[in-house]
């Protein structure tokens, strides 16, 4: 009899979850194993809602966004007697092993049931936000950071034309990497992200400098999270320091829609490849992730207990070439260090 493994797809979608969903399907089929497809994440799996996947189930979806099971969460899920039910499930439709994608929260989901239940269980880093620890890059991350980056050249047009102060809010509730990614891309003259301090005065004093030396256009780039307010709030405190006129736009769900990139679908190929081989290798509790070239297993609860931590060249870069350390200390650091 045919072992059986069933892939479901939990919490915020990501481009490039279509991808990893090919790539198991088709990798599990090559290697005779059965593909049950879980709708609607967690909550598919306490409803039964299951569908057969097989190669035509997944053929054209490299290309498209957001996930052809479906994605939700459920809150009945973190109770025991909601994974006695998806136990249950798992039992009637013989399922032998679990493929979950997603972000921390299906991370933790998947670390309970597994230890509660017994249920074997591989996990993929499907998420925007790319905070996941075990993993340089996360499915949908790469996609994420271009639709934003798109926005912010578009917007920046706009702020030189009219020499006006952009506030650009991207989605980075507990993670900086977005706003990092685009606001080194993007030029930005500040990124404000939540593993860094925020000093309103040090940056009001950037603005003021780069308008005494001609440059009114300024874009500074918010991660949503940050501990100093959103994008709002921070330019309203500015503008009491500067008396400078602004605009705030709000990305939002822009970021996670739209075809995934090369680079995403790339990634996704080669995670959902690795998990059907990880499920060869009885290699279970973990999360298939990439690092520096290489396919890592990662135990489920390192990816959301260990902090992933921020590139800090590349906030130091920022300052650098958008020249806010010159107006700041006077001179650019001699010496940085590459972490």
């Amino acid at each position: 009899m045919q072992k059986k493994i069933g892939v479901l797809t939990s919490g915020g979608d990501a481009p490039g979850m279509n991808a990893a969903i090919r790539a198991i399907v088709r990798t599990a089929r090559y290697k005779k194993y059965e593909v049950l497809g879980i709708k609607h994440g967690y909550k598919g799996l306490i409803s039964n809602d299951i569908v057969r996947l097989d190669h035509h189930s997944v053929a054209n979806i490299i290309q498209r966004g957001g996930t052809i099971l479906g994605t939700a969460r459920c809150d009945e899920f973190e109770t025991t007697q909601g994974m006695k039910k998806a136990k249950v499930i798992i039992e009637k439709n013989k399922i032998d092993y679990i493929v979950v994608i997603g972000g921390d929260g299906t991370m933790r989901g998947a670390n309970a049931f597994s230890k509660k239940f017994g249920v074997k269980l591989v996990g993929l880093p499907g998420t925007i936000d790319n905070d996941l620890y075990g993993t340089d890059f996360t499915i949908g991350f790469d996609t994420a950071v271009n639709n934003a980056l798109e926005a912010i050249d578009r917007i920046r047009d706009t702020a030189s034309s009219l020499e006006r102060l952009f506030f650009i809010e991207v989605m980075g509730r507990c993670a900086g990497f977005i706003g990092l990614a685009v606001g080194l891309a993007g030029g930005a003259e500040d990124v404000i992200i939540p593993e860094t301090p925020t000093d309103i005065n040090e940056i009001a004093q950037t603005i003021k400098d780069n308008i005494k030396k001609g440059k009114r256009s300024n874009i500074i780039v918010v991660s949503e999270g940050d501990e100093a307010g959103n994008a709002l709030e921070i330019a309203q405190k500015v503008k009491k320091l500067t008396g400078e006129d602004y605009r705030v736009a709000v990305l939002g769900y822009i970021q996670r829609g739209g075809t995934p990139t090369a680079d995403d679908r790339i990634l996704a190929s080669k995670l959902g490849y690795s998990a059907v081989e990880a499920i060869e290798k009885s290699k279970f509790g973990v999360m298939i992730g990439e690092i520096k070239g290489n396919i890592v297993y990662t135990p489920f609860e390192q990816t959301y207990t260990k902090k992933k931590p921020i590139p800090n060249f590349a906030y130091q870069m920022i300052k650098i070439l958008s020249g806010s350390f010159c107006n700041i200390l006077g001179a650019v650091p001699k010496m940085l260090h590459f972490e």
